[in-house]
C-alpha cells in the first residue's frame, strides 16, 4: 500500500494520458492506410482490381458498369490501387469512421 500511494497521488494531480476521443481526434500518421474510393470517370471495368484483391473485397460487374466494394472485407493493402492501369482507384490516408451497419459500397458509372 505504501508503494502505491505516491502513484495514486501523482495521478490525482496530473492530466490524463489519453485523449477524449470523440471530441479530440488524433491526426493521422504519415503513410497510414485508409479509405479506398473508385473514380468511375477513369474506370473501364477491366476487372484487374477484382482479380488482384487478396481479400476478395471488390466485385466488378462489367455489363452493368458497376463496382461492389466491401470495406469490411478489405485488408487495406492498397494492391488494387497500385495495379490499376487507369489510376481509377484512389487510396487515401484518411480512414473511414466506424460504422454501425455492414454495408457494401456500390459505384455506378453515373456516380456513387
Amino acid at each position: 500500500m505504501s508503494k502505491m500511494l505516491p502513484t495514486v497521488l501523482k495521478n490525482l494531480f496530473t492530466k490524463p494520458a489519453t485523449r477524449k476521443y470523440p471530441f479530440e481526434k488524433r491526426p493521422n500518421m504519415k503513410n497510414s492506410r485508409g479509405a479506398i474510393t473508385f473514380d468511375q470517370t477513369k474506370c473501364d471495368h477491366c476487372g484487374d482490381c477484382e482479380r488482384i484483391c487478396p481479400a476478395g473485397a471488390i466485385e466488378v460487374l462489367e455489363k452493368e458498369k458497376k463496382i461492389n466494394y466491401d470495406p469490411f472485407r478489405c485488408i487495406y493493402c492498397w494492391v488494387c490501387a497500385e495495379h490499376c492501369l487507369q489510376k481509377a482507384i484512389k487510396a487515401d490516408e484518411q480512414y473511414h469512421a466506424p460504422a454501425a451497419k455492414k454495408e457494401k459500397e456500390v459505384y455506378n458509372k453515373s456516380g456513387k
